[in-house]
């Protein structure tokens, strides 16, 4: 996409300035809009030409059967999909009579820019009807981050040089008809008109419809209000039906007249509130947005992404590239979480259905970090959902014949949703992901009572789960066997080094926590001895390694697999898992995404220098990203290692994965964990950023092609910025008291009186560990010259 000739590279926006139907589902991922409770998918205003539509409410779901060729004990019955709600983007034009439609008649001009400083959609094309009118239409779209149930479009139409007659339909619709499930087990299941009917009504320029899903039994309700600005006379009708609410405008506007029109549309949802609840609710919304009106939704929609930004900016110096890159995942992580409030991340954030709308261990893992130093509210909400599902996973884990809690591998009401359990039940480590959340966000803000309240159960009760999964072996030694890691493509493993380091962290911090707030242990019936057992679980934690090939092994007896055959694989084979079966992936040496890569940047007080450079080269050679999760943090340890080109290389994979479309599923969502893994090889990727027992820790070392560096972080109370270049960090405080930090192992303080610079120290030169056939990243130099060539192309006229 990026590389599209019609896609312009520019700091703070993303800007289409021609029509492709081809990259039409694509385009509407990566211009939706959200909040975290809404989502809007980039769909034109008049509704087609479409890949995708979609609008989303989060939580709001169908359950559905999974299906089993054979059923066994503890298998989960009932799956949950994300569905498109009811659609409130549409605004049709009819000009005399013809459809405002990019397919017919003359499109002379097209462009779309997605602003993120203001938040904005904004549009505006030119196009000649087959009947030789022309018009020009500008619309601008938002989804609030202020008002939380409420998104705008204002839509301006006028004629280019002669009078026309033009009508708009503005309209609510539900059960829309979707694109066929293609079979890809990334893309989500399609359901047939989920919603069942409760009531619609219309009255002047107001319409709205309230509806509920036939089998998880949750109501929904979609209501619209316009405001109308126009120098010639209009005529105005309204008509509802069981799926479709519709205000028609009507004018005739003369050369340099213009029609206005302000569309304002409100959401809410319950699975227990009653019809007139849901309907007050969204009635009371959209008053509130009526009353505020679009410039006022503008201006406080913009000061909420001023405050952001001043936040979380990323600034890269010397690639315009990632420039932009950083800044379009910043805007669409902080959209997907903003006003989440009490629901879940899902892998794909509310820009479309990948993955059925699921959240999973990538929440956690990769986009609460940015979150936690960035917007630490969105983050605290992401984890307020998981401590709401406790119950569910204390239910689940007494099912399993287990204590504490066995949270879900892909859900979105909390409910296990995986039908695969050795990569979906098997995959405990979740429950240690969550607990390293916990542990991030409070040595981040310094958030005691959230500690107390919330973290301390969620560490208890994964706690208690390790104690329960694992054992002491006959020589003291604490295994956790049958367990699934990150990695895909092993399953049901003994003593994953990941899985056991993370459940290390999450039992020491259970004890920590407990005694630290011992009037909530007693309340958990947390005992002395449970403490105990918890030490000495974590100090008796098996860690695998090979000592004759002087690695660690990922899991027991990993490394003495076959390794897979790279050289026999064509690139046309890639992913892996739609060409070759589960069973002989998971008896062979090869790696889907970072596993014990992962384990080394989370836990790397755990592995020596020496041990990383050596681990890093021996697992590149194994690793295939076949999962967008795997190039950011691959990034962080070829940082971290001293081969700053490869780190270069990684960041460019993860930055441009949707931008560039890499695995070709941009059309069904973004990838939001590859998004935030844009910051994580930024911030712990070059700028080095670690967390080690409450102290935070820099070691900074920029590639050639980046000249300067500057992020800005939260931490505790305050505001600090690093500014990186080649040779040197400067650290300042924006505001908030002085901070203590670690500079390359250095104890530094810096406070708003007196930043300070330091020099940085120069990594290691050590020979580039080598990749599978097929797999090395594309160098980032590649990257600039495919852009290059393209731009050249569309120059000479050779491409549409």
């Amino acid at each position: 996409m990026i590389t599209h000739p019609a896609y312009a590279t520019e700091p703070w926006c993303l800007r289409e300035t021609g029509l492709d139907p081809d990259v039409l589902a694509q385009s509407e991922s990566l211009f939706a809009l959200s909040n975290g409770h809404i989502g809007w998918r980039g769909n034109l205003d008049e509704g087609e030409p479409h890949g995708l539509p979609g609008s989303y409410l989060n939580g709001v779901y169908e359950a559905r059967p999974l299906p089993y060729a054979e059923a066994g004990y503890g298998y989960p019955e009932a799956g949950q999909t994300v569905i498109n709600t009811i659609n409130g983007k549409l605004i049709r034009l009819l000009v005399d009579d013809q459809p405002f439609d990019v397919r017919y008649g003359q499109l002379v001009a097209h462009e779309r820019v997605l602003d993120f400083r203001t938040g904005l959609l904004r549009r505006e094309v030119e196009w000649v009807s087959p009947g030789g009118q022309g018009v020009r239409v500008r619309s601008a779209r938002l989804v609030s981050l202020v008002q939380r149930s409420v998104a705008a479009i204002c839509y301006e139409v006028e004629p280019l040089d002669a009078a026309v007659r033009v009508v708009l339909q503005s309209e609510l619709v539900a059960n829309e008809t979707l694109p066929a499930f293609a079979g890809d087990p990334r893309e989500a299941a399609t359901l047939l008109s989920p919603l069942v009917s409760e009531k619609h009504a219309c009255d002047g320029t107001a319409a709205s419809l309230l509806h509920r899903t036939t089998v998880s039994g949750l109501r929904l309700g979609a209501a619209m209000e316009h405001q109308l600005d126009a120098p010639a006379t209009l005529q105005v009708a309204s008509e509802s039906f069981p799926d479709l609410g519709r205000v028609t405008i009507t004018a005739t506007l003369e050369p340099g007249q213009r029609l206005r029109l302000v569309k304002f549309v409100a959401y809410g949802w319950s699975a227990v509130r009653s019809q007139p609840a849901v309907a007050d609710q969204v009635a009371a919304a959209l008053t509130v947005a009526v009353q505020t009106g679009w410039e006022g939704l503008v201006a406080e929609h913009g000061a909420y992404l001023d405050d952001f930004w001043a936040r979380a900016d990323v600034e890269v110096e010397g690639d315009m590239r990632i420039q932009q890159a950083a800044r379009f995942a910043l805007f669409h992580v902080l959209q997907a979480s903003a006003r989440a409030e009490g629901r879940a991340i899902a892998a794909k954030g509310l820009t479309g259905p990948g993955y059925d709308g699921h959240a999973f261990w990538d929440t956690e893992t990769f986009v609460l970090p940015l979150l936690s130093y960035t917007a630490p509210r969105a983050a605290a909400d992401a984890l307020r959902w998981r401590y709401s599902t406790l119950p569910k996973a204390q239910t689940r884990a007494a099912q399993l014949g287990l204590k504490g809690a066995v949270f879900p591998w892909r859900t979105i009401a909390g409910h296990e949703c995986s039908g695969y359990w050795p990569a979906g039940t098997a995959a405990f480590h979740l429950g240690a992901d969550i607990a390293d959340a916990v542990v991030r966000y409070v040595n981040v803000t310094g958030d005691e009572a959230f500690e107390r309240d919330i973290g301390v159960e969620l560490l208890t009760q994964t706690a208690r789960l390790w104690c329960s999964l694992g054992h002491h072996d006959a020589g003291g030694q604490f295994r956790i066997d049958g367990v699934t890691g990150p990695d895909e493509y092993s399953a049901v493993a003994d003593n994953n080094v990941y899985t056991n380091l993370m459940a290390q962290h999450n039992l020491v911090s259970a004890a920590d926590v407990a005694q630290r707030f011992p009037d909530r242990a007693r309340d958990l019936g947390i005992t002395a001895a449970e403490i105990a057992g918890w030490r000495d679980a974590a100090k008796a934690m098996v860690i695998p390694y090979d000592e004759a090939l002087g690695v660690h092994s990922q899991a027991e007896g990993f490394t003495s697999h076959e390794i897979w055959d790279f050289d026999a694989t064509t690139d046309g084979q890639y992913p892996l898992l739609l060409h070759f079966p589960y069973f002989d992936l998971y008896r062979k040496q090869v790696v889907k995404q970072a596993d014990l890569v992962l384990a080394m940047h989370l836990r790397g007080e755990a592995f020596t220098a020496a041990e990383k450079t050596r681990n890093f080269a021996y697992y590149e050679a194994l690793t295939v990203r076949d999962s967008s999760l795997s190039a950011c943090t691959q990034a962080v340890l070829a940082a971290d290692t001293g081969h700053l080109e490869l780190a270069y290389d990684y960041l460019t994979e993860a930055a441009l994965m949707d931008l560039d479309d890499l695995e070709h599923n941009t059309r069904d969502g973004l990838h939001l964990a590859s998004l935030a893994g844009t910051w994580i090889a930024l911030v712990p990727g070059l700028a080095g950023l670690r967390q080690r027992n409450g102290s935070v820790a820099f070691a900074p070392r920029l590639p050639a092609g980046i000249a300067r560096l500057t992020i800005t972080v939260c931490l505790q109370s305050s505001r600090l910025r690093v500014e990186v270049t080649s040779s040197t960090t400067t650290y300042r405080i924006l505001d908030g008291p002085p901070l203590s930090l670690v500079h390359d192992g250095q104890h530094v303080t810096v406070s708003a009186s007196r930043p300070i610079s330091v020099a940085n120290q120069k990594p290691p030169t050590i020979p580039p560990p080598t990749q599978p056939r097929h797999r090395a990243p594309q160098p980032h130099q590649r990257v600039d010259e495919a852009r290059e060539a393209l731009a050249v192309r569309s120059r000479a006229g050779h491409l549409p």
